[in-house]
This record gives C-alpha cells, structure tokens and sequence, in this order.
C-alpha cells in the first residue's frame, strides 16, 4: 500500500556560499513554467541524492514564483541531509521537491516581534519581506555566534526593512543583547511573536513570552529538529483498519519503519514529529504523542498521531489505514 506524493522537478539554478557553513540555493522549474504559490512561513521536501527527504524553508519573497530560495547550514550532528545539501548537490543539477506547505502562517495582528535564531532565518526572513512590502508594523531580532555566521545579513542590509532588524552576536564583546522581560513588557495585546531556530533558543524566547503574560495564541514558532525523544521501552502493536493487518512495534523501531518493512509507504518529511507530513488517524487507543506538530488540545483528542516519533500507551493502536 504505496502513497504517491505530488512532487515538481526543479533545477538547480544557483548555488552560492551565503556565510560559513551556510550555503544557499535556488530552485527553478526544470521546465522553465512558474512554481506553485507559497505564503511567508511556506516550507518545500527537498528530495536529495541518496534518497533522503528534508524539509527547508522558503525564505524569498512569495510574488518571486520564477524560484524558490533556501538556506542550508552544514550540521555534521545531522542525519545527512545538510551534508548532501553542501557536498552532493550542484548547481545545474535536477532535483524533485513537493509543493509549498505552511504550518507557520502569519496572523493578522496589529504588529509583530520576531526572533530568529542561526539558520531559523530562514522562514523569519520571508516574513520580513512581506510585512514590509505591506508596510505592516514589525520588529525582526536576529541571533547568530558571529559575523561571518550570518546569513542573508548583506541581504538584509540592503532592504527596505533594515532599520528594523537587530543583530545580536554571542562574540560582540560589550554589547549584551536587550532583556527579553523589558522587550515582551513593552509590546501590546495586539503584537504577536515568531520565532524559528534551535529548539533551546526557541524555549528561550518562548518560555520568556509566557512569563511575561503573553497567551498562546499570540505566540508562534516553528522548529527545525527536536532532540529524540527516549522511546517508550514498552512494545505495541499496530491494526490497520482498512487493510486488516496487524503488526508488532517493537521498542527499537518507530511505527513507520515497521510499516515500510510491510510494503507500506507513509509520506515522511523530518521524522522527528516537527512537520505534520506522516499525520495519521488513530481509530482506537491511547497513542504517546512524541511530536510537537499537534497541540496540547489536539494531543488530548487521540484522534491522530505522528507515526514518526510517536509511539502507544495502549497495548494496540488502531489507524486508519
């Protein structure tokens, strides 16, 4: 039972070194016709070489449908994929990505305070570019080690909105960044806040927001990994409503390697629980929820699981597949 998944051949039409370790990309149609529409927060599956599949965010401005751009920071601790980017890919070459998904959308507020963290600069910046271009109201923190690790910086210095960007670098001797109290304290009830990065930074900013009395709905953030969750020592077994196969879970394996081991094919993304792409109806059962995709709320209904990551509190678990 294979799942086919929409997906558009791009070429490679520029591949340039944007800061140390950074590199950037653009993808153009293989064909030369206009890419599908994203939104500012949008994210592609880049399919690499080798076969794997790894989400990027789009960070150029949303009316440039002639390409999509993406920044790519070489993290040697990754599964591979940042290093396939860096050291497989090049320019000229053709690859197939998925249509733009948004999980990250911009909200309509009456102003809006962003942070972004590294490589989390990425969807923050197309952000930027719309807001500005809107003559929205907006304030774009920008965290980075130093100088030479800051992408789109030159970009940014060039644009219309750098007078609302601040650059915080962890090696700028005597100029420590701005209390995060004294930042959320002055902003109103209509500002929201969004921020993307490393998952201890976007806790940072986050746990921040909430402490000084920011409710949740004014607070959005997208993560690019998570640590992986300790698997839950206890084995379970999977029922699938609709084929009628039942199949062990055993505690060194996720639910979707088991499935692919049985000839069935799920559509996965970062299989870390981040993306949303595997998301799964459970018809029955208690499942572990392991993801940060789903809501507090939404965890609370059982009603769908990330096979992914997520595991069973139940003996069984019964999906709609």
């Amino acid at each position: 039972m294979n799942q086919t998944v929409f997906t558009i051949a791009v070429r490679v039409a520029r591949k340039w070194v944007e800061a140390k370790d950074i590199c950037s990309i653009e993808l153009a149609d293989a064909r030369g016709d206009i890419l599908p529409a994203f939104s500012a927060g949008s994210h592609i599956d880049v399919h690499l070489p080798g076969g794997l599949v790894r989400q990027y965010s789009l960070c150029n401005h949303p009316d440039e449908r002639h390409h999509y751009r993406i920044g790519v920071l070489r993290d040697p601790n990754s599964r591979g994929g940042s290093m396939a980017v860096h050291d497989l890919v090049k320019q000229g070459d053709i690859l197939r990505v998925s249509a733009p998904r948004n999980h990250f959308q911009l909200a309509s507020a009456e102003r809006y305070l962003m942070f972004a963290g590294g490589i989390g600069v990425t969807p923050i910046l197309c952000m930027a570019e719309v807001l500005s271009r809107n003559d929205s109201d907006f304030t774009f923190h920008y965290y980075g080690r130093s100088a030479d690790r800051m992408a789109f910086a030159g970009h940014i210095a060039a644009s219309a909105f750098r007078d609302r960007v601040h650059f915080h670098l962890d090696d700028e001797a005597g100029k420590p960044p701005p209390a995060l109290e004294k930042i959320f304290a002055h902003e109103s009830h209509g500002t929201h806040l969004y921020v993307c990065g490393p998952t201890g930074f976007i806790n940072w900013i986050v746990d921040a927001a909430k402490g000084a009395g920011w409710a949740q709905e004014r607070i959005h953030y997208e993560y690019f990994s998570l640590p992986v969750a300790a698997p839950n020592p206890e084995w379970f077994e999977i029922e699938l409503a609709r084929s009628g196969g039942i199949f062990t879970v055993p505690a060194e394996k996720s639910v979707v390697a088991v499935l692919r081991e049985n000839g069935i094919d799920l559509p996965v993304s970062c299989e870390a629980g981040v993306c949303g792409t595997c998301l799964t109806r459970v018809l029955a059962g208690d499942p572990d929820h392991q993801d940060v995709y789903l809501t507090d709320e939404e965890h609370a209904r059982n009603d769908r699981f990330t096979p992914c990551c997520s595991r069973s509190l139940s003996r069984r678990l019964v999906l709609d597949l």
